[in-house]
């Protein structure tokens, strides 16, 4: 070995080293190495709405532009895979600082005893959503949407009373008829059929015109839970469905099996498209948008759906038929809320965000991109046709999270699965009736076992 050799094998690797210890040091000073504290990350938002997420995504942008706070929304869909997330996220207090809950009242409450939810009556009072208002943040929204996450006193669940969610936008579910086809049918396109009995008598037309009569995604129970709750609070009054809740009155009274007939009248008329009980509703609203049926039961969220599916589509709004002279009901309240963690260290700025998020600006422009009635009532003021007609309704609207008493998940199951084998003739209105009864029965008497249990351990 020579020694220019040697000198190379002893010397590069020590100028080498130093190189290295150089290079480090530099990128240490820039920043590079090990992180350091960079301050919070961004606000973490979960949601499901699929069609609104570059609505979403544009607005985070925008508020940290106005603010400087960073916003990430996080889609988790379909509905079904995100009720999934949150509750696995709530076994291990891991919420993000914002999100939504799906299910029925009893859910919220136990999301809110649980300790997940921030009580937000303090902030709805004390101020407005923006710098120049001087109103306060609860004025600014329709009353029958803060109503849907709110609890009073006295409520079965010892919640507090107050205030829980922010909705961003508000809902009810009518009947989209289409234009055109009524027209093919001999009808005033302007005036769709208002009773079930001029209902009933559309079906044959539309039949011997090859055309489906009615669609809804009733694979999905909630939304036949809705039509039959919608006519059996027409039919009898709210304090009688109530009653049967409580258990005051069985299921086979006569107005209830006179509901469970209207199903039946349906399946005999033929007024309802081939294998509804199996359909979901996205692909009801696609048989709607290609002007495959008449009528579609479906919520305001269709407006945005339709416009996406078949931009030319004529179609008007109206309330469900109604079977008596007297003012029909349908669904309706808040149609999606957020809630704030209570256990985020962050839930100031989660409050100071969702204020400015239901400001008008911020809600004009999810009604001008996603088609949904803004929550704010200033911002619906000056409404599309088709929204008008859903908004011109909201005083007519039920929610079950607003009844006295609420009915037990096992028992709704039990009737709206009920309903599906009466129009599939695999069971008659009074069957269906005595076999929900028997599952009421069995549920009190669980609970009343379980209530008996747990007083006997005290």
């Amino acid at each position: 070995m020579s020694s220019q050799q040697m000198w190379e094998k002893m010397v590069k690797p020590t100028t080498r080293l130093v190189s290295l210890l150089g290079l480090c040091l530099l990128f240490a000073a820039a920043g590079c190495g090990r992180k350091t504290a960079s301050g919070p990350g961004p606000l973490r938002v979960w949601h499901w709405m699929t069609d609104r997420e570059d609505a979403f995504n544009e607005l985070a942008k925008r508020y940290q532009q106005a603010t400087g706070t960073a916003v990430r929304f996080e889609l988790y869909a379909p509905s079904d895979v995100y009720v999934q997330k949150v509750r696995a996220a709530a076994q291990t207090d891991g919420l993000p600082d914002v999100y939504g809950i799906l299910g029925e009242t009893r859910d919220l409450a136990s999301f809110i005893n649980a300790g997940h939810v921030l009580p937000l009556d303090a902030a709805m009072s004390a101020g407005g959503n923006t710098a120049e208002s001087s109103a306060s943040w609860r004025s600014t929204f329709f009353s029958k949407a803060l109503d849907v996450n709110a609890f009073g006193k006295g409520n079965p669940y010892g919640i507090a009373p107050g205030v829980y969610g922010v909705p961003i936008d508000v809902m009810n579910i009518q009947m989209f008829y289409n234009k055109k086809l009524l027209a093919t049918l001999g009808l005033d396109p302007e005036k769709p059929p208002s009773t079930w009995l001029e209902l009933m008598g559309m079906a044959k037309l539309a039949k011997d015109k090859g055309l489906i009569g009615f669609v809804s995604g009733w694979a999905e129970l909630w939304l036949i839970d809705c039509f039959a709750t919608n006519y059996a609070i027409h039919l009898m009054g709210m304090k009688k469905v109530e009653a049967t809740y409580r258990g005051d009155i069985p299921y086979t009274d006569p107005d209830w099996v006179r509901v469970l007939k209207l199903f039946a009248e349906m399946r005999d008329s033929e007024l309802l498209a081939d294998g509804i009980v199996t359909m979901v509703n996205k692909r009801a609203e696609q048989f709607f948008a290609n002007e495959q049926a008449v009528f579609a039961f479906n919520g305001t969220w269709g407006v945005n759906v339709y416009q996406s599916m078949n931009p030319t589509l004529e179609y008007g709004v109206a309330m469900p038929p109604r079977l008596k002279e007297r003012p029909m009901v349908t669904w309706g309240g808040a149609g999606s809320s957020f809630f704030v963690n209570a256990k985020s260290p962050r839930n100031t700025e989660a409050i100071a965000f969702l204020q400015w998020f239901t400001a008008e600006p911020q809600q004009r422009y999810l009604l001008e991109t996603t088609h949904n009635i803004p929550a704010n009532r200033l911002a619906a003021a000056d409404l599309p046709p088709a929204l008008a007609a859903f908004a011109g309704q909201m005083d007519a609207t039920v929610h079950p999270r607003l009844f006295s008493v609420q009915e037990h998940s096992a028992v709704i199951e039990a009737f709206d699965k009920g309903i599906q084998t009466i129009i599939i003739g695999e069971a008659t209105p009074e069957q269906v009736a005595k076999q929900v009864q028997d599952v009421k029965q069995r549920e009190a008497s669980r609970r009343a076992s379980l209530k008996a249990t747990a007083h006997a351990l005290r």
